[in-house]
């Protein structure tokens, strides 16, 4: 064992001694990243987390951020928005002390990204969500906001043409949750059905995480839809289908990009089978590979999550950013990400003036054997 030791001390100092990659020597840079980490949202904020953390180790192992080590921090929102808020005020005093930030990676969701902006917007980081979804964020105007993945205004047109083009459905029945995401995405729902020329069979609104929706089931089964399209979380979907399966409404179920989580699979039981889901941003297995996967779980200690490369990939256009900026200075730095044609993950990086992808791609699943399965390309 000793001798084990001393061998990979010695291949350590002939490394540093050919001129390895060098360490960061001239301090910490802290990256926040905020989402839910405790909680019925947990799984996909830490799956946010540890993209991040990969993309730090990476940059770290290479010699840093012009010569800054990344420092990734978790925060959890616990997706309510009055927590977001005050883990914006706690990043705002860690600058104001004097700590080094160069951004934020996050909020998750977007009605927490909403609240939490109306403090970022005033301080000098850079905030890039890998998820939020929301049309209404990006039109505030904000300087240093950015996303990585697409918006409900591509996602609701591409779930549109499916559910009529491919699966025939001319009666949709809407539900939506009730917070931001949940109702900006009926709007664009709304509008989306309505350039096909179809009206919804019902629009309805459900309680975000309740414990039952046999209302809304009973309103559902009332309406006699070809297709229930919802507007919600995983939270919403593994209690709203298989409710809607036992009253014996057996219609194609499509669910959002809230829901593309495998939890929604593991407690939706066999209803999930056969049900849609869309994405705002790729699957990790199809964008990565084996010397990504191990890496993440060498840092993780665990495998990959469904956004564990949007998280990844914030992380790197921030970094980036930082690099064409030769800046950690968040005005500098919002600057040169504006203007990055950078090739990621979630695929190639370029912003309009909002600090929306222009390029946005919807992906859509379907659940077989208890698997996601792309059915798009």
């Amino acid at each position: 064992m000793r001798r084990s030791i001393f061998l990979l001390l010695i291949i350590a100092l002939l490394v540093a001694a050919c001129g390895g990659p060098s360490r960061p020597t001239k301090g910490d840079v802290t990256v926040f990243v905020a989402a839910p980490l405790s909680g019925f949202q947990a799984e996909g904020g830490q799956t946010v987390v540890g993209g991040a953390r990969l993309a730090a180790d990476q940059i770290n192992r290479a010699g840093g951020l012009l010569g800054y080590r990344i420092k990734v921090v978790g925060v959890d929102d616990e997706a309510d928005s009055d927590v977001a808020v005050a883990v914006a005020e706690q990043i705002k005093e860690a600058i104001s002390k004097g700590e080094r930030v160069l951004g934020v990676v996050g909020h998750y969701n977007s009605g927490q990204t909403s609240a939490a902006m109306e403090v970022y917007k005033d301080l000098a980081i850079v905030v890039i969500t890998p998820t939020a979804s929301d049309v209404s964020i990006t039109e505030h105007g904000y300087r240093n906001f950015f996303r990585v993945n697409a918006t409900d205004a591509a996602q609701a047109p591409a779930v549109a043409r499916f559910l009529v083009e491919t699966l025939k459905a001319k009666r949709i029945a809407v539900v939506h949750a009730d917070n931001d995401y949940g109702r900006g995405l009926r709007q664009q729902m709304l509008a989306a059905l309505k350039a096909l020329n179809l009206e919804p069979a019902v629009v309805i609104e459900i309680k975000e995480a309740a414990p039952t929706q046999a209302e809304a089931v009973a309103k559902i089964r009332a309406a006699n839809p070809e297709a229930v399209f919802l507007a919600g979380y995983e939270t919403e979907g593994y209690v709203l289908l298989p409710e809607l399966r036992k009253a014996g409404v057996n219609v194609p179920f499509f669910c959002s990009d809230g829901c593309f989580l495998y939890a929604f699979i593991d407690e939706s039981g066999p209803a999930a089978e056969g049900a849609y889901v869309s994405a705002i941003s790729p699957d990790p297995k199809m964008v990565t590979d084996d010397t990504w996967w191990k890496a993440y779980q060498a840092v993780e200690y665990r495998n990959p999550g469904t956004y564990s490369a949007a998280g990844y990939s914030a992380l790197a256009v921030m970094a980036e950013g930082a690099r064409r900026a030769n800046s950690l200075d968040g005005r500098k730095v919002a600057d040169a990400v504006r203007n990055l044609d950078f090739k990621t993950l979630v695929g190639q990086v370029r912003y309009d003036p909002k600090g929306d992808l222009t390029t946005q791609k919807i992906y859509i699943f379907q659940v077989k054997d208890g698997q996601f399965v792309q059915v798009t390309q």
